[in-house]
């Protein structure tokens, strides 16, 4: 199954102000992952080309870095998330700036199921969060996204089947 999923916000900034959003990915004054209230997004090293990461079950490796600009990750897990998710800063015909999230994968054996029944919710629900906290940190004031049920029961389960585990 071919994938291509877009989230994109207007931000009031610059495009270099936009940028440092990329730049701190991970960094303790993370203006862009919601960490907040998603598992947070580490890596084994300084963003670069080679630093392998993710956050929760979803593992990458930094494949292209342009500080600044834009950063393209390539998955290496949950199996069968075969492709590359990307976040970059682009200037706008009307003179503002977006910021971009673009997934592009082959979803492939257990992520046939797995990519449209829990990971696309989880995702879509998380990159809003994110974008949510990119306009805030420019003095925006979004009105922030409600999670759907199915997104919501989703968290629970997951979180019950996390403590089980740790138990």
């Amino acid at each position: 199954m071919n994938v291509r999923n877009v989230h994109s916000r207007t931000l009031p900034t610059s495009l270099d102000a936009a940028g440092t959003l990329i730049d701190g990915l991970a960094s303790d004054g993370d203006r862009l992952w919601p960490w907040e209230r998603w598992p947070a997004i580490r890596f084994d090293g300084p963003l670069a080309v080679g630093a392998k990461g993710g956050h929760g079950p979803v593992r990458y490796t930094i494949q292209q870095y342009e500080p600044g600009r834009s950063i393209l990750f390539r998955f290496s897990a949950p199996k069968g998330f075969l492709g590359t998710h990307r976040l970059s800063v682009e200037s706008t015909d009307s003179g503002g700036v977006r910021l971009v999230h673009t997934l592009e994968m082959v979803a492939a054996g257990p992520a046939r199921f797995s990519w449209p029944l829990v990971f696309r919710p989880l995702h879509d629900a998380l990159l809003e969060d994110a974008l949510d906290k990119a306009e805030r940190a420019f003095g925006g004031r979004p009105t922030a996204a409600r999670w759907s049920l199915y997104v919501r029961a989703l968290r629970r389960l997951l979180r019950r089947r996390r403590q089980g585990r740790a138990g």
